[in-house]
């Protein structure tokens, strides 16, 4: 690796960590690229091909982990949503379906002993949301006729 391309990867680094760090703010591309010191499009770019998904993505499943966290403690979804930063209970609700499978009220009503009983390293480990491909992913190259 170049030097350049190890001072866009501690850039990126830190971006990631202030996403981790203030998810619950109001964050957009732009600040996030203010923080990697790039332009918002290469800063998406860059963050996509280093991490796999877009800073907005990662910055949501950073967002429905916490929240999924506060629903096995108790939290409504309401107080879920608002304390992760989320302004929109519907798209909160239609982006966590979309991320765990399930609704956020489901998840809340599911009987959460399992993770309860594990540290909380492993915990986040085996409770961290995963995004599934979407089905234009997934699907295989059709032959050219």
């Amino acid at each position: 690796m170049t030097p350049q391309e190890l001072a866009n990867l501690a850039h990126l680094r830190r971006a990631r960590d202030m996403i981790d760090r203030d998810y619950a703010r109001p964050l957009d591309v732009p600040t996030m690229a203010a923080g990697a010191l790039m332009s918002p499009a290469h800063f998406s770019r860059q963050f996509k091909a280093a991490y796999g998904e877009s800073p907005y993505n990662y910055l949501m499943t950073r967002r429905i982990e916490r929240a999924m966290a506060l629903l096995r403690a108790g939290a409504s979804v309401t107080d879920a949503c608002m304390e992760v930063g989320c302004t929109s209970l519907g798209s909160f609700s239609s982006r966590f379906t979309e991320v765990v499978g399930m609704t956020p009220s489901e998840y809340r009503t599911r009987q959460h002993h399992a993770v309860m009983a594990m540290p909380p390293c492993i915990a986040r480990l085996r409770t961290r949301p995963a995004r599934k491909p979407s089905r234009i992913e997934e699907a295989p190259p059709q032959p050219l006729p």
